[in-house]
């Protein structure tokens, strides 16, 4: 039954993706919004569904650990091994508003989670915890880096198409519809592959690190394979940079401003990879090939993926 399940919820992550990815790009066209905004704003908060679930719950049961982890782990899978998968698909090409501005903010985000959450660290406190007070200012900041982002967004010139426009009620059941998908399709997957976990042994200290983190973001995964391949690269890139972004500003935000969030289990080591990963997300535009995450920077990303699963399991 288990395996049933599974295959219905990849099946619902899949089609939902589809129809999100079609929608959110009709959308942007009738908008005349660059298509890397939408990913950033509407497919990043609708992909990040599953996590914001996972961190909001586990923070109203007392589980902080599990609140701060889901968001550690989906960021480092969603820059190595959604970004790595994407550029073994297809080359992915940075912009300038990338370099200067989506990406380096990325890395501030990750910087702040680490200068907020390791008090005894940094010497600001006796408790390793993200407050109520660090909450709200992280809210404070999404909403208004969203603000400057949509205000300051380039539209692109309008083009001429003999393709007809699609109606705003098709785009908007298939932007809900698809968000519908992947959420679902997510809970369904990550439920049976628990599941499946449990029965052949597997600790649950495995579970948290892998399956928790990576059904979460699933519909990230979906979402960006299925943009890269009707060639919308800067939806896909846009999705990763939003999400990961919204993890910690958005959902951390929300979890601590309901119940200030504990570090547990979660080491320095651990947010200190969240860094790692945007800063090589960064420097990527400037190796190999100019301006691009290739196929070689792909192979290194799930390369150093699989490394970091490795360490913790063992």
């Amino acid at each position: 039954m288990d395996i049933l399940l599974l295959i219905l919820g990849l099946a619902l992550i899949l089609g939902g993706a589809n129809y999100l990815t079609d929608g959110a790009s009709a959308l942007a066209q009738r908008l005349r919004m660059p298509e890397f905004l939408i990913g950033l704003t509407i497919v990043a908060i609708g992909t990040s569904m599953p996590e914001m679930v996972v961190s909001v719950l586990s923070a109203i049961n007392g589980q902080p650990d599990m609140a701060i982890g889901n968001v550690v782990g989906s960021n480092i899978f969603n820059v190595l091994l959604i970004l790595g998968m994407c550029a073994m698909v297809r080359p992915i090409a940075f912009t300038k508003s990338n370099i200067r501005f989506d990406i380096p903010f990325g890395v501030a985000a990750s910087l702040l989670l680490f200068i907020l959450a390791l008090d005894t660290l940094i010497g600001t406190g006796t408790t390793d915890s993200i407050s109520r007070l660090d909450g709200a200012f992280m809210l404070l900041l999404y909403i208004t880096l969203m603000a400057y982002t949509i205000r300051t967004a380039e539209r692109p010139t309008q083009e001429t198409s003999t393709q007809k426009p699609m109606a705003v009620w098709l785009m908007a059941v298939m932007i809900i519809g698809g968000l519908c998908g992947l959420i679902f399709g997510g809970e369904l997957f990550l439920d049976s592959a628990t599941s499946i976990a449990r029965s052949m042994g597997v600790s649950e200290s495995v579970i948290a690190i892998t399956l928790v983190a990576g059904g979460t973001s699933l519909p990230e995964l979906a979402a960006s394979l299925v943009s890269l391949i009707k060639g919308k690269t800067d939806m896909a890139l846009g999705n990763v940079i939003g999400s990961n972004i919204a993890n910690i500003l958005l959902i951390l935000g929300l979890s601590a401003l309901i119940n200030p969030l504990t570090m547990g289990g979660i080491t320095p080591r651990d947010l200190l990879m969240v860094m790692t990963t945007s800063v090589l997300l960064f420097v990527s535009a400037f190796t190999f090939r100019r301006h691009e995450l290739d196929r070689t920077e792909g192979v290194l990303f799930i390369l150093l993926y699989a490394g970091y699963i490795y360490l913790l399991v063992a």
